[in-house]
């Protein structure tokens, strides 16, 4: 079993800028690996969309809403993940979980509070 926990959420201006961290670990400490790393997010009345993911190499994918603001990345060493999120924008308010795949099974996290308001 593999824990996920985000952090880094919290209340912002417009335009200013959160990064977003996920950690994963095993419960029982064992080795495992992770295969990609994602980040959705889920405002009030909304589903829950991707907004980013990124391979065991590096590979990244960026939803359009968010392409060139923010930016996704791994510390494969550590089992870390971040989202860096710049010029933020009132609807990019919503929770933010992290979701990690390894081997064939999906984890996610208990998410992340992002608001961003005035």
């Amino acid at each position: 079993q593999v824990q996920v926990v985000e952090s880094g959420g919290g209340l912002v201006q417009p335009g200013g800028s959160l990064r977003l961290s996920c950690a994963a670990s095993a419960a029982s400490g064992s080795i495992f690996s992770i295969n990609s790393m994602g980040w959705y997010r889920q405002a009030p009345g909304n589903e829950r969309e991707l907004v980013a993911t990124i391979t065991s190499v590096g590979t990244t994918y960026y939803a359009v809403s968010v392409k060139g603001r923010f930016t996704i990345s791994r510390d494969n060493a550590k089992n870390l993940g971040y989202l860096q999120m710049n010029s933020l924008k009132f609807e990019d308010t919503a929770v933010y979980y992290c979701q990690i795949r390894s081997s064939s099974y999906y984890y996610w996290g208990q998410g992340t509070q992002v608001t961003v308001s005035s």
